[in-house]
């Protein structure tokens, strides 16, 4: 054999020996011939894959680069009254609402206004907002126009975007050339109506068990602000937010009036009944009409439930007392806003009788 590697000699092996060294005038296979621990390296991970939004060259990255660029990193203009939902017949795309520490739930972003008369509406309504994005290649629309002056004149950031990137924004709803970026809602904690309430002479705070259109808890805040309430409580899952739609009907009564989002409604109920307040269940079937409500000038929570099923089996259990509108005809049920309206109006006229003659 060329070279002197024959099959008796002492060099590695070939062929069928399957890549061990071959022990001279032995058939059988010698010890293997260790990678040098390369091969470990080759075991190990990479972690995990990064979200959309971080990947390089990704739909959902450049989505997420344009909105911050949108955004401009415009701040907050107040404490309490911010907004993020939809707006009168505009749809909405982004977060949804705050909770607990009682600002905005992390990992929620700006959602969007869209539509032109949804967007002139808004700024006309005063909705809290960081920019407007305007389609690059519009017609000539007094809608638009109005819109860029009425962005100017609230101080908001105005931001030319193409079209395309304006479809990736704004995927769910015909946004016709122009979006609304709305940051989430800055909501209270509860603990800081209790307080405001006890401060009161008397409190009186309104609580929402289930309410989902946002149009009604914009008009049990602004029902609420009219007539004396020191702040809504709502709960964190199953019922509405404070949206663009709630601040635009609540005419702006939400920058004046606490609203807290509860994570369990029947728990901070409780809580403020250990602290004294009155807890009162507007519902169909209650013992007395609103009308003989006797504890109308103490400390109490009224609670009102959802059209559709009004009060839930828990809640319920936490009222001291329920009381119902009575009402005419067939009509079974009122929607939240009205029914909240009617009983906050009678509630603060028992207040005015019984205040003292100054």
């Amino acid at each position: 054999m060329a070279g002197g590697q024959s099959r008796g000699g002492g060099g590695v092996a070939r062929g069928g020996q399957g890549g061990r060294a071959a022990k001279s005038g032995s058939h059988r296979k010698g010890a293997a011939i260790g990678s040098g621990g390369q091969r470990r390296k080759g075991l190990q991970g990479k972690g995990a894959t990064p979200p959309a939004e971080q990947r390089t060259g990704h739909p959902a990255q450049r989505r997420a680069a344009a909105a911050a660029a949108a955004r401009g990193g415009a701040r907050r203009p107040s404490a309490q009254g911010q907004a993020g939902s939809s707006a009168g017949s505009g749809a909405a795309a982004g977060g949804s609402g705050g909770t607990g520490a009682h600002s905005a739930r992390r990992g929620e972003t700006d959602e969007f206004v869209v539509g032109r008369n949804a967007v002139v509406e808004a700024l006309r309504a005063g909705v809290p907002a960081s920019s407007l994005l305007i389609a690059g290649g519009l017609e000539f629309d007094e809608r638009v126009a109005d819109a860029r002056r009425l962005a100017g004149r609230a101080g908001l950031t105005v931001v030319d975007v193409g079209r395309v990137e304006l479809d990736r924004l704004c995927p769910n709803a015909p946004h016709q050339g122009l979006a609304l970026s709305v940051p989430p809602f800055e909501y209270a904690h509860p603990d800081d109506v209790l307080a405001a309430t006890q401060a009161a002479a008397p409190g009186l705070v309104v609580a929402l068990d289930g309410v989902t259109d946002p149009r009604n808890l914009g008009a049990v805040v602004r029902s609420a602000a009219a007539f004396g309430a020191n702040g809504v409580v709502v709960p964190e899952r199953r019922a509405a937010g404070m949206t663009a739609a709630a601040w635009k009907t609540s005419a702006g009564a939400a920058a004046r009036l606490p609203v807290a989002r509860a994570v369990n409604l029947t728990r901070t109920l409780r809580s403020f009944a250990e602290a004294g307040l009155f807890i009162v269940g507007l519902a169909a079937d209650g013992e007395v009409d609103i009308d003989d409500l006797q504890v109308a000038a103490d400390p109490l929570v009224l609670v009102v439930g959802s059209e559709g099923r009004g009060l839930s089996r828990l809640v319920g259990e936490c009222c001291d007392l329920k009381v119902r509108i009575p009402m005419a005809g067939a009509m079974e049920s009122l929607n939240a806003g009205v029914a909240t309206g009617i009983a906050l109006a009678e509630i603060a006229r028992r207040r005015r009788l019984a205040a003292p003659a100054s």
